[in-house]
């Protein structure tokens, strides 16, 4: 079966990598936006057209679409649903629940895009599953530009380092990109965990897989 993945640049790629590991049974078909990317700082409003404009080659081909992008995600993908009733969606939500169970410090630190960062979802989220905790959110507004760019390694991970040394011992990679630089970041706080999404969103596949085969 044909998959979609959409993401805004790279971070599609570096998803849908792991889900044909984890998924091999079925076809991964990558859009993205080139053109446009990245997502993060750019209004609600416009991201949902940009959306709806990339994934057009994807409808009527794919059952599924997996939206790889936090900022996409957060900012319409229920008026995705809305727009496209015979195609599920599943989205990517920035993985505070998992944090929430998985800090023993009580401080997580969240990397994302603005656009992640001020949307009403997350802002949900962060109250629902991480009240007890304190939650750090470095600014990375520059980060997916350069991961786009090739430019990875001239990331300055000096953001993180306030919320590190006070305690933080989950990191959140709550923009696909991020996933191009987790080794990298694994290597500079090899105590840290870090949580992406990749895996959770295999098992959602698997569970919808049954209703699509024919």
């Amino acid at each position: 079966m044909q998959i979609g993945v959409f993401d805004s640049g790279k971070g599609g790629a570096f998803v849908a990598d792991r889900l044909r590991q984890l998924v091999p049974s079925c076809t991964f078909v990558l859009v993205d936006d080139a053109a446009n990317v990245p997502y993060g700082s750019r209004p609600s409003s416009e991201v949902i057209e940009l959306t709806d404009q990339a994934i057009q080659p994807l409808l009527g081909t794919c059952p599924i679409i997996i939206i790889a992008c936090n900022t996409a995600t957060t900012a319409g993908i229920h008026e995705l649903r809305r727009r496209h009733p015979n195609t599920v969606f599943i989205g990517i939500e920035p993985m505070l629940k998992p944090a929430q169970a998985q800090t023993k410090t009580g401080r997580i630190t969240v990397l994302a895009t603005p656009g992640t960062l001020r949307s009403k979802r997350y802002l949900e989220l962060k109250q629902l599953f991480t009240s007890v905790s304190i939650v750090d959110e470095p600014d990375t507004v520059d980060w997916a530009r350069k991961i786009e760019d090739g430019l990875a390694h001239k990331i300055d991970l000096s953001p993180l380092r306030g919320s590190i040394s006070k305690g933080s011992d989950t990191l959140v990679l709550a923009c696909t990109h991020y996933i191009g630089i987790k080794d990298h970041l694994q290597k500079a706080y090899p105590a840290v965990a870090i949580l992406e999404p990749s895996e959770a969103i295999a098992e959602r596949l698997v569970q919808l897989l049954p209703k699509h085969l024919h």
